[in-house]
């Protein structure tokens, strides 16, 4: 199971991103499907918005509906433990989306995440392990 960031959603659809083919490349040897956040869909909506307009939207829309991306619900105690991690990561600092991910990765047992984020270096589990960062 491989969490998914806002950054390689958006790169893998902006053909002019320099990150679009090092994600199109990583992108078969990942397990399908992917496992994003509403926070990191929204910010990749958002994003490619900018870039692509409904197009790029679309693209992305099809990745949900094709479940090749699949967005985990969030409790009540994931958005306490955001919070924590908001308030912990402050320095950094750490936005929601990516706060979202730390929390889903702890949820789902998982340390495998797609980004091109590098804070996910930084950024550690309830059990102060790493992530395990893609590509």
């Amino acid at each position: 199971m491989t969490l998914c960031d806002a950054s390689p959603l958006i790169a893998l659809i902006n053909r002019g991103d320099d990150n679009h083919q090092r994600c199109v490349d990583i992108l078969p040897s990942l397990s399908a499907p992917l496992i994003t956040t509403c926070f990191c869909l929204t910010e990749a909506m958002y994003l490619l918005g900018r870039y692509g307009g409904w197009l790029a939207q679309q693209e992305l829309w099809s990745y949900v509906v094709d479940k090749l991306l699949i967005i985990s619900e969030q409790t009540s105690d994931n958005l306490t433990r955001m919070r924590n991690l908001m308030e912990q990561y402050r320095d950094v600092p750490m936005d929601l989306a990516d706060a979202s991910l730390v929390a889903t990765a702890e949820m789902l047992n998982t340390r495998q995440i797609f980004t091109l984020d590098g804070d996910f270096y930084i950024y550690r589990l309830w059990d102060n392990s790493s992530f395990e960062v893609i590509p």
